[in-house]
């Protein structure tokens, strides 16, 4: 009698835990960019993905949509730091030392924020990394912040978009779009 009871118990509690429902699918997916953006899938072996440095950044980042939503001046304050994105701030990892903007910037990993207006973004890389939003931000731990100017896409962007583009043999442009907005960030090495 204990072993059917010890089975019965065994069985309510895996039918109770498997029958709750999975949480749903995040409004704000994560995605990843790479520079180049082939490394991630043209690497066989993840071991020496540091051994001859490929690679020059890696962007991980949720990607919220517009959803008919007024983004920039309307959800997205102008004046006001951004976490680029949703959810947690957007992580940008620099395998080696890099210029960004013309300014150099040590290989390692930071969080990558934006001040947005009508006419230009401030970026900003600091070193306060595992943020959600821009909640506990603080200038003081920032390591650079560069003016660029927006330009406007040709279409909608549905969803907030980061993308590596080669620029020259030294140099990639980092693409941030939303909505109608576009900016981007020259990255040297």
């Amino acid at each position: 009698m204990k072993k059917f009871t010890t089975l019965l118990c065994i069985l309510t509690i895996s039918i109770t835990t498997f029958s709750q429902k999975m949480p749903g699918i995040d409004k704000s997916p994560l995605d990843m960019a790479y520079y180049p953006d082939n490394f991630a899938h043209d690497r066989k072996f993840a071991p020496k993905l540091i051994g001859d440095l490929p690679a020059i950044t890696r962007v991980i980042y949720s990607r919220p949509a517009k959803r008919e939503r007024e983004i920039f001046g309307g959800m997205v304050k102008y004046n006001e730091v951004w976490r680029m994105g949703a959810n947690e701030a957007v992580e940008i990892k620099f395998y080696r030392d890099v210029m960004v903007k013309g300014n150099k910037v040590k290989a390692g990993t930071y969080a990558l924020y934006a001040i947005p207006n009508a006419t230009e973004w401030t970026i900003i890389l600091s070193t306060d990394l595992d943020q959600w939003g821009t909640y506990s931000y603080t200038e003081e731990k920032d390591v650079l912040r560069v003016n660029v100017p927006t330009e406007k896409t040709g279409e909608v962007v549905e969803n907030f978009t980061i993308q590596f583009v080669k620029s020259t043999d030294n140099e990639a442009t980092m693409k941030l779009a939303w909505d109608t907005t576009l900016v981007e960030v020259s990255i040297g090495f």
